[in-house]
């Protein structure tokens, strides 16, 4: 085909939503453009790009043993309800109703569909093991659709399934896909990393993700200077260092006025004391029960580790009139102590090795100094509930811990 006649509509400026390099090249190239939010058409050059994605893909697939199928992207909702993902799966889950009331959902993944398909076909353990993949396109309702087709929520997918008679050719299943992820990306000229990541709603005993590293990513991988240990962040653990134990006395505690002080910054200002000093609770609901997080204050807490303590199918942040009714006060003044009594209380294990804090007290405008978590708030149960910094330990050999951003590429479950 003649170039003049090629559809390819170049444009001189990018888009004012287009917030990183690769979005604002895919427009103004004429490989993309957007319909709605986080949902792309795909124009000649672009989906020769990703056609060419696809072809390497497939063959890594085919050479791995796999073989290729297609399965529907419309699912009815009993397979979901069967294995308990229809509320755990969350609003990412578009659902709908069909023409005779029966509720369905468009394809985020597909675990549910191939299991049905395989359990009514195969009948012995001799016709195992195999794996079958398709290409695909995926729906996710994603909260904050953002930085083109990076975090969309049509996009396509390989998703490949593996069945096995054991453990062990679960093991070779795992590990052949591993090599095949390797192949893939090392053919297409990434630089990528193997991480240990968290298996969400897919389940699962162990997962690794595939990271490209780029300053654009939004997920964040530590990573150790000294062995190959690396993980996403959301599931690096947090070895404390070793410290002796606190055995000083508290003070009674006592209350200060903070007028205004809604933040640990606020307050650590306001009272001229650092933010390490302070506690940070934060109110969740967990499937329907009132959670409060507890982290120290210059902590962030990392929400997939509270979620997995809890074991929780739904966690959502308290909203304004939650926070009221079970602290009595506005948001940014909630404490440990004397919250509600239906409230679980779960604190980061950083917190068991100090006495002293202050923390919100659950009165506007309001503060307690001088907290004692084992005398003041005796049902608090620890546990590592925050993210890695790189002041941490590499959690298998002690040494020295490094972030760096990264884009998910690829990730394999067992």
């Amino acid at each position: 085909m003649r170039w003049s006649k090629y559809y390819v509509p170049t444009l001189k400026e990018a888009p004012a939503d287009a917030e990183v390099i690769s979005h604002k090249l895919l427009i103004r190239a004429g490989m993309i453009r957007k319909l709605t939010a986080g949902v792309y058409s795909y124009l000649p050059m672009g989906l020769r790009a990703i056609t060419k994605v696809a072809d390497i893909v497939r063959e890594e697939m085919n050479r791995a043993g796999a073989q290729e199928v297609l399965l529907p992207a419309v699912q009815p909702a009993d397979l979901w309800m069967e294995s308990g993902r229809w509320e755990h799966y969350g609003k990412e889950l578009l659902r709908f109703k069909d023409r005779h009331d029966r509720d369905c959902c468009l394809g985020p993944t597909h675990e549910e569909v191939i299991t049905d398909l395989i359990r009514g076909e195969v009948r012995s353990y001799r016709q195992l093991p195999f794996t079958l993949y398709q290409i695909q396109t995926k729906f996710r309702d994603e909260i904050r659709p953002r930085f083109g087709l990076m975090r969309g929520r049509e996009f396509m997918m390989k998703d490949a399934y593996s069945f096995d008679r054991d453990n062990v050719g679960a093991d070779a299943s795992y590990q052949a896909m591993y090599d095949a992820y390797v192949r893939i990306f090392t053919r297409m000229g990434l630089k990528f990393r193997s991480v240990e990541a968290d298996s969400g709603s897919i389940g699962g005993k162990f997962s690794r993700e595939f990271m490209v590293l780029a300053e654009t990513g939004e997920d964040v991988i530590a990573y150790c200077a000294h062995c190959s240990w690396s993980a996403n962040i959301e599931r690096a653990p947090v070895v404390l260092r070793e410290r002796s134990a606190v055995a000083e006395p508290v003070a009674s505690m006592a209350e200060v006025a903070t007028p205004g002080q809604h933040t640990i910054e606020d307050v650590s200002t306001f009272l001229r004391v650092r933010p390490e000093a302070l506690i940070k609770t934060l109110l969740y609901v967990a499937d329907g029960k009132p959670v409060a997080a507890l982290v120290r204050g210059d902590r962030e807490l990392n929400v997939v580790k509270l979620k997995n303590l809890l074991d929780a199918g739904v966690l959502e942040m308290a909203s304004p009139e939650q926070v009221r009714a079970w602290t009595g006060a506005p948001v940014g003044f909630a404490g440990p102590v004397g919250l509600a009594a239906e409230t679980r209380i779960v604190a980061d294990q950083e917190l068991a090795h100090g006495q002293d804090w202050i923390a919100g007290a659950n009165k506007a405008d309001a503060h307690v100094l001088h907290v004692s978590l084992t005398r003041d708030v005796p049902q608090a149960v620890y546990a590592d509930l925050r993210g890695i910094t790189e002041q941490d330990v590499c959690p298998t050999c002690g040494g020295a811990v490094r972030l760096a951003r990264g884009i998910e590429v690829g990730h394999i479950f067992k």
